[in-house]
């Protein structure tokens, strides 16, 4: 991996990424891979350089914190059998689940970033309860994190001819009430706490809209406790937010209903409409990704995406909330364990820095509390 350290005395923002390693970072990695090799936690056609990052920036390269991460996040895998899932799991509720819970892919911003939306205010905590479980949404959850990773990322990245590591992502709080948060916590509370913990540094934007008065005051507090780069990433808005919001993202990108030009054919929610779903983009991704496994691995291993149908074509669901930094792990159990009607326990890990999950749940609460 080539990389740079900068001018000197020039901060590098993009500094701890892919090509933007200073010789300290760069020792760090690889004494970070060469370790993880040694201990059977690497697989070389599963992960990348870039995929280490990720964990080694979530930790501020510390070694010992990195690795009890990684270490964790490949327990976890295992336990659930997150490769089998992407393989394999069928979320046929989809169309139901989608009337009382939206969260949905959508397009790109104007960085290449896919966007991520989510529409709050439409939770029916008791439809929802006779349509799907916790136990099937945070597996739906995972997947979609795989989804991310292993099949929108790469096609991103192709069409911004730089590599894409993130989201961005529209919280909408229109027409929400303290009862909703209130019986919706536990299930966010732990899908937070995995996304955090397994899926660390992939927020890039995030915006809340609709804020309610009592959501922008909590803030105010809370970013006081975020270190600043988390905090510039993170904008609260009122019911005025489409100007602001269409400076990142193009207009015909951003759903009608949320005040935007897109109107796909079936509806937005399920449309699953973006560059992944270009066939000629997909397959010059995959030969390019086969062909850097085979140079650095031996084997031109790859897969075909993943995504869920519904009554529209390709349709698919996506994270909660894509989260910047780990959290707190959630007591994982096995994949054959029989469904259930609530969500893991969470426990915080003492090093554990404040993710944009936990800004969503600690806002929450404050809102719930008061």
């Amino acid at each position: 991996m080539s990389s740079h350290a900068g001018a000197p005395g020039v901060r590098d923002p993009l500094s701890g990424h892919p090509g933007h390693l200073n010789p300290e970072q760069q020792h760090k990695l690889t004494k970070f891979r060469e370790e993880l090799t040694a201990e059977g936690l690497y697989d070389a056609t599963k992960f990348d350089d870039a995929y280490l990052l990720r964990f080694l920036r979530a930790r501020k390269f510390d070694l010992p914190k990195s690795k009890l991460m990684w270490t964790d996040f490949i327990k976890w895998r295992n336990e659930w059998k997150v490769d089998e899932l992407y393989e394999s799991f069928e979320y046929p509720e989809l169309p139901e689940v989608n009337k009382y819970y939206p969260k949905f892919y959508h397009k790109t911003d104007k960085d290449g970033r896919p966007v991520y939306i989510e529409i709050l205010g439409q939770i029916d905590v008791g439809k929802l309860a006779q349509i799907t479980t916790d136990d099937r949404q945070l597996k739906r959850l995972m997947v979609e994190y795989e989804r991310f990773l292993r099949d929108r990322l790469p096609v991103c990245s192709e069409v911004a001819g730089h590599l894409i590591e993130t989201s961005c992502t529209i919280m909408d709080l229109k027409g929400v009430g303290i009862s909703q948060f209130w019986k919706v916590k536990g299930f966010v509370q732990a899908a937070a706490a995995m996304s955090s913990n397994n899926y660390p540094e992939t927020m890039g934007k995030f915006y809340v809209i609709n804020a309610p008065w009592a959501f922008t005051t909590v803030w105010s507090f809370v970013k006081s406790l975020l270190d600043e780069v988390t905090v510039g990433k993170i904008q609260i808005l009122g019911s005025d937010y489409i100007k602001v919001l269409s400076q990142q993202i193009p207009l015909e990108n951003i759903p009608a209903r949320i005040g935007g030009k897109c109107q796909c054919k079936g509806g937005c929610e399920l449309s699953n409409e973006g560059p992944w779903q270009d066939q000629s983009l997909v397959k010059k991704v995959k030969e390019k990704q086969a062909k850097e496994h085979h140079e650095k691995n031996g084997t031109s291993e790859t897969h075909e995406p993943k995504f869920e149908s519904s009554h529209a074509p390709d349709a698919v669901a996506a994270p909660v909330v894509a989260a910047p930094a780990p959290a707190a792990q959630p007591t994982a159990a096995p994949v054959e364990e029989p469904t259930r009607t609530t969500a893991p326990a969470v426990a915080e890990h003492p090093d554990a820095p404040k993710s944009a999950s936990h800004v969503q749940m600690t806002v929450v609460e404050s809102k719930v509390d008061s």
